[in-house]
């Protein structure tokens, strides 16, 4: 009876331990299939990026390269674009997935596509200066009676810089709006204007042409002066339906995004090299002047979330339009879990 016994309590155990393995077994399977799952959506799902030229798609450059030489942890196709226009269209109609626009750009897509988008990182803050060929400007007040060349009408430039006047009491300029950045530079350089409002790689484009033109106020900084928010005027959208079916790929470009940012602040000679590769500025003599006062960061999260609200609470009391009518509810900002 106690062979038996004996016997009977083995083999339980043998059972047992079978049983572990099989059981430890299945989990690693399990484990192992969810893995294999999130990297198939880093790897294998293509991420259609457009990025426009200028300040809000340097800190891209980095991955792009890294991209085209097969040594990005993601799949992406970039593509770049002069006009907003363009990335509205791509966004509006699904042939992007992510999108580098102006953050008050941002807003209106979310109001026109009825919750579509999400903003999922600032990658700038304020890029906009007071150009004078002179040397009479030297505060905010001394833009009283100044006639003002500007650009970017209806939408950042003109509703900080009024912001900016407003909260100085300065009310008597007269800014004469053109179409073109280009259009305020090539006035200033060749004398036709003698103070101008403009953002970089502009401000570096003139200064290169006429060497007595000189950066009278930097306009970030005057906003700081009068706000409690940072001006941000570069941010990265995503479509959401994207978004929801692939969550990983999302993450993980937000993480190879912030080391480009990095890259880009860190080496910025090399950068600027990247920066006329792709397109983004012509020359990258003049990148490498310009993206020391581009301010490119990234932000995301609660930061990014308490900035926007209080720059969309300025657009929107100047203009409702601007930020597409309503201010975006706190679905629009997207917060990793």
């Amino acid at each position: 009876m106690k062979k038996f016994i004996s016997l009977l309590i083995a083999a339980v155990m043998t059972v047992g331990v079978f049983t572990g393995c099989s059981s430890q077994s299945s989990e690693t399977t399990e484990a192992e299939e969810t893995v294999s799952a999130e990297e198939e959506v880093v790897d294998d799902v293509t991420i259609n990026a457009i990025m426009l030229k200028g300040p809000t798609g340097i800190g891209a450059v980095e991955l792009m390269e890294k991209s085209a030489n097969g040594e990005a942890a993601g799949n992406y196709s970039f593509e770049i674009s002069s006009a907003s226009d363009e990335v509205t269209a791509k966004i509006l109609n699904g042939e992007a997935d992510i999108a580098a626009v102006p953050t008050n750009l941002a807003a209106v897509l979310y109001n026109k596509t009825e919750g579509g988008v999400s903003v999922i990182a600032l990658n700038t803050l304020g890029v906009l200066y007071v150009l004078e060929n002179g040397e009479s400007i030297n505060s905010i007040s001394d833009l009283q009676g100044k006639t003002i060349y500007s650009s970017g009408q209806g939408a950042i430039p003109e509703y900080a810089f009024n912001y900016i006047l407003e909260q100085n009491n300065v009310t008597d300029t007269n800014i004469v709006y053109v179409t073109e950045h280009a259009e305020a530079a090539a006035a200033l350089a060749d004398g036709s204007a003698d103070v101008a409002v403009l953002p970089e790689p502009n401000v570096t484009a003139v200064m290169m042409q006429n060497e007595y033109i000189r950066i009278a106020l930097d306009l970030t900084e005057e906003w700081s002066k009068v706000s409690d928010t940072d001006l941000a005027m570069g941010c990265v959208i995503v479509r959401n339906e994207f978004l929801k079916e692939h969550p990983a790929a999302v993450a993980n470009f937000l993480a190879e995004y912030s080391e480009s940012i990095e890259y880009v602040n860190s080496n910025i000679s090399e950068a600027a090299s990247l920066v006329e590769k792709y397109e983004i500025m012509a020359s990258a003599a003049a990148a490498e002047k310009a993206i020391p006062n581009c301010n490119i960061v990234y932000i995301d999260g609660a930061e990014m979330k308490d900035i926007l609200e209080g720059l969309y609470e300025v657009l929107y009391a100047a203009e409702p339009k601007s930020v597409g009518g309503t201010l975006p509810s706190a679905e629009f900002y997207y917060e990793a879990e």
